[in-house]
C-alpha cells in the first residue's frame, strides 16, 4: 500500500494538462524522445522536457538510452494512471 506522501507525487506527477497530454500521447505511441512528444503537441522543447522529467519523477514514465536519443515511454503505474484518468472523462 502506498504511503500518503508517495500518492501525493504521483498526483503531482500527473496534475497538469500537458502532462495529461503526453501520458495519452505514449499510450498511442511508445518511445518517444523529447524533441518528438514537442512537435507533435506542438510545444516548446524545454516546456516539454520539463514536463517529462516531473513524470519521471512520479514514476509514470520510463526512459531508455538508445544512442543519442532517450526514449520514453509510460510505467505500469502510468498505465495504471492513464486508466483512472479515462474514467473521469
Amino acid at each position: 500500500m502506498l504511503k500518503p506522501r508517495q500518492i501525493e507525487r504521483i498526483v503531482k506527477g500527473f496534475a497538469n494538462h500537458r502532462r495529461v497530454q503526453i501520458v495519452t500521447l505514449l499510450d498511442e505511441t511508445p518511445e518517444l524522445s523529447v524533441a518528438e512528444i514537442a512537435t507533435k503537441l506542438k510545444i516548446n522543447f524545454k516546456t516539454a522536457s520539463e514536463h517529462i522529467r516531473r513524470l519521471a519523477i512520479a514514476g509514470l514514465v520510463l526512459k531508455r538510452n538508445r544512442g543519442v536519443n532517450v526514449l520514453h515511454k509510460l510505467s505500469a503505474q502510468g498505465e495504471s494512471i492513464l486508466k483512472f484518468l479515462r474514467k473521469l472523462e
